[in-house]
């Protein structure tokens, strides 16, 4: 089959290798459709991850499609199945997992290589994370079950309030899913009943750097949005638009050192900072103790997401509530990925939906 391999920073290889075979409890997938990612992004151009994969290497992470062979001990499933599998699993008996605290998995089990004609899934994510599709729901949609499940995480672990003013820094794919996650309250991460009237769950104001993005962040719920390339100072903004106090929630989204102080700096007293986007290896910020302290702030790094996650991901798009169709900025065969990912580093597309 034709597959693409990550060899190390910005070189990405299509090659034929074997199709794979499935083993003990594991299944194969045609590949339907492979969305691309913003972490797809980072890891290519920074040529590996810290905990989702090294070089060489098959690559991607967000697929879904149709089931084409099954391995021995397999039961529930059948060839030709329409199904999505995230792209991990949690072991379900350490530490962390009988905590329920499954993104903490010591043992969490990582698949990639999406990006190709086949695709082999491990037996616990056969067993723990590989969903039946809902006949109309179309493999585009379906496949960016996973970054929905990470946002839905996230905004669960962000204890946002109806009314909060939530400011959102990034008008990547995430960012944007945040937004549309937050602005309608949609999605099962809370425990207050969803806004049934058109009225905004939370008031979203979103920054990034892309015009088109900024203006699909507005279409998706944001109340505000800004180019922070033309603002001067970011937090001093926030609190012009806050009363004075900065925002309730601050979600970050780009994985840049500098912008997580950027987001606890438009943090309001008594907020979460909820710092998402997972930097480079080996980087650091510094925070005010005191601001930190007599402000009560709370920072937290959150992290991939969970079984419980997955599922309502995938319930939220297959209901159709919100335009996530919109994320996609284009579809291209397999063989157009290099320039994917050119098309991506440049920001001339959100997600693309790759057909192999």
């Amino acid at each position: 089959m034709l597959a693409a391999l990550l060899y190390g920073q910005e070189d990405l290889r299509l090659e034929t290798v074997a199709d794979p075979t499935p083993g003990l409890g594991e299944v194969v997938l045609r590949v339907g459709v492979a969305t691309t990612c913003g972490t797809d992004l980072k890891v290519w151009r920074r040529g590996g991850h810290a905990r989702m994969l090294k070089p060489p290497t098959l690559f991607g992470h967000e697929a879904a499609g149709e089931i084409v062979a099954i391995g021995q001990g397999v039961t529930g499933w059948k060839v030709g199945d329409r199904v999505v599998a995230n792209n991990s699993a949690p072991c379900m008996t350490c530490f962390f997992c009988q905590k329920q605290a499954y993104s903490l998995c010591q043992n969490l089990l990582f698949n990639n290589g999406t990006f190709a004609e086949y695709l082999k899934i491990p037996a616990p994510i056969v067993q723990h994370n590989l969903l039946p599709l809902p006949a109309a729901l179309p493999y585009a949609l379906a496949s960016m079950t996973e970054p929905l499940a990470c946002v839905l995480h996230g905004a669960a672990r962000s204890h946002v309030k109806s009314g909060d003013r939530v400011v959102v820094l990034g008008d990547g794919a995430i960012g944007l899913m945040f937004v549309a996650a937050l602005a309608s309250g949609r999605g099962e991460w809370h425990n207050q009943p969803l806004t049934t009237d058109g009225h905004r769950f939370a008031e979203v104001i979103l920054f990034g750097g892309n015009e088109q993005r900024l203006q699909l962040g507005k279409t998706l719920g944001a109340t505000k949005t800004f180019n922070y390339r033309r603002v001067e100072d970011v937090p001093a903004l926030v609190r012009s638009l806050t009363d004075g106090w900065g925002s309730d929630v601050v979600i970050e989204a780009t994985g840049v050192p500098s912008v997580w102080e950027t987001a606890i700096a438009c943090a309001c007293p008594g907020a979460t900072v909820n710092l998402f986007g997972g930097c480079p290896r080996d980087t650091s910020i510094t925070v005010s103790t005191e601001r930190l302290h007599y402000s009560e702030l709370t920072l937290k790094g959150v992290f991939h997401n969970t079984p419980t996650h997955v599922r309502a991901a995938l319930n939220l798009l297959a209901s159709r509530t919100l335009p996530f169709e919109l994320l996609v900025s284009e579809q291209q065969p397999l063989t157009e990925l290099g320039s994917v990912f050119e098309a991506m580093k440049q920001r001339q597309v959100v997600k693309v939906a790759i057909a192999p």
